[in-house]
């Protein structure tokens, strides 16, 4: 500290930094660098079809799930696969202990105004990713269809990095991983009756009707399904 209280009280800045450092386990100190991007490939309607096929669901509703999640796009402007990083997430994943020295990426509770929106949610990334690289990895989520780090295993991976590698090498990847997802959470059943209630519910969380996930999911689908008719 630059100026030291000589004081270790519970829960005072002495006793916040002690904990910080502790935090910092040689698993969280190594230094980890994000994925590059491998390819730019988009998905096609044969790579959709396959994948409806094997949900037993219709294209128009992993469609309208893409939409409401990315708005139907897997990366940014600058290449890197779309992020929204949830400061709530990294707190509750390191124990709030970056809640005082950190709250811009750090909040015991969520905070719309903590979000900054398109590539800049690289920088609130990143800060996290200084302090607990696995921690602030599992609080974003990734891709065209938005699944959060801490998903990994339902995602069909065995850590969080593996994941995010995955996310970064190509859209098939994160299509599998959505794929995976699907099954492994029950969802199928919801995506297959568009039952898109009970879909934001798994999907988005119980607090879903807040953003009306299940009205947008609902809306996009009409629309990719009226497409569909009309060719």
């Amino acid at each position: 500290m630059a100026r030291p209280d000589g004081r270790i009280d519970v829960n005072g800045r002495s006793h916040r930094k002690l904990n910080e450092y502790l935090k910092r386990t040689p698993e969280t100190a190594v230094a980890y660098t994000l994925p590059l991007v491998g390819s730019r490939d988009a998905l096609t309607d044969l790579d959709y079809s396959k994948v409806a096929e094997t949900l037993g669901c219709e294209v128009a509703a992993i469609k309208a799930v893409a939409e409401v999640e990315s708005r139907g796009e897997a990366y940014f402007s600058n290449g890197k696969p779309k992020i929204l990083f949830e400061a709530h997430i990294f707190s509750r994943l390191t124990s709030r202990a970056y809640d005082n020295s950190h709250p811009s990426i750090s909040s015991r509770h969520w905070n719309r105004s903590l979000y900054v929106g398109g590539i800049s949610e690289y920088v609130r990334l990143n800060k996290a990713i200084e302090l607990n690289s696995n921690a602030a990895i599992r609080s974003a989520s990734w891709g065209r269809f938005q699944i959060m780090g801490f998903n990994f295993k339902l995602a069909g991976h065995v850590t969080a990095e593996s994941f995010v590698k995955a996310v970064f090498e190509s859209e098939k990847k994160q299509l599998e991983a959505f794929v995976t997802f699907i099954q492994k959470s029950g969802l199928g059943e919801h995506i297959r009756d568009k039952n898109w209630a009970a879909f934001a519910r798994g999907y988005n969380g119980s607090e879903y009707q807040k953003n009306q996930y299940d009205v947008k999911l609902e809306k996009a689908y009409k629309k990719y399904a009226s497409i569909k008719n009309a060719a």
